[in-house]
């Protein structure tokens, strides 16, 4: 069957001499592998576009009991330009979709999660300003799109609150021991990324070590409810903006 659809580049690996193995996020088939087969030669249709991050439109050869599709045609429609020439930007995009990657099951069609990721690359690519702690927002909206969002019982942002992992409630009272305590800063940042999409979240003022900590917590909730989550290789980029 031949598809043709958008899809975002979640890794590519170079194949044998002169041809690419990607791992997308399809809009119609989820996560699917393709070949792109003459890709490195310097006169395909395909070099230089195939970038980690890139939003294509693309044809390919779809066979659903084959475990690698055929590329056979791709354009851009949303380029990694931007993202080569922003440190910062790029250390957000490679752990947006490490997160993204591991919470869609190959051949699992998820739209939100597409959605999201399209509109979050092409947002974060136009910004004029760069927040390091729009990728713990990120983990607050995947969490929220993916079923496992958190809850707040607050009627009001109180100085101290907890995270408690295996309930997901945010409250001024620890539920257990698998909860964590919370700074001020970080119980606003979570409350106001739970109730608005307005940019003035990213004004709120964590520091380093808060957002580094906050990231930290925030991912052992994933790992808690999401099986096989693990932790991302890009974390030591990321870490570096800090």
């Amino acid at each position: 069957m031949i598809s043709h659809t958008q899809v975002i580049i979640l890794r590519v690996i170079d194949y044998q001499e002169s041809s690419k193995i990607l791992t997308v996020l399809s809009a119609e088939h989820g996560k699917i592998a393709l070949i792109a087969k003459g890709a490195k030669k310097p006169k395909s249709k395909l070099a230089g576009i195939l970038e980690i991050g890139a939003v294509l439109d693309v044809v390919y050869y779809y066979k659903p009991n084959r475990g690698v599709q055929t590329l056979t045609e791709a354009s851009v429609q949303y380029s990694t330009d931007r993202f080569r020439k922003d440190f910062e930007k790029a250390a957000i995009l490679y752990s947006t979709l490490e997160i993204v990657s591991q919470l869609v099951h190959d051949n699992e069609v998820n739209k939100p999660v597409f959605e999201f990721s399209r509109n979050f690359i092409e947002w974060l690519g136009d910004s004029k300003e760069t927040y390091p702690s729009v990728f713990a927002y990120v983990q607050l909206r995947l969490a929220e799109i993916s079923g496992i969002g958190l809850i707040s019982g607050l009627t009001e942002i109180p100085d101290q609150a907890y995270l408690n992992v295996s309930s997901g409630k945010i409250s001024e009272q620890s539920e257990d021991e698998l909860s964590y305590k919370l700074t001020a800063a970080q119980t606003r940042f979570l409350i106001l990324g739970m109730s608005t999409k307005s940019k003035n979240i990213f004004k709120v003022g964590l520091e380093n070590g808060e957002l580094r900590q906050l990231v930290h917590h925030l991912d052992v909730y994933f790992k808690y409810h999401i099986e096989g989550y693990q932790e991302r290789r890009s974390d030591s980029i990321f870490e570096q903006m800090l």
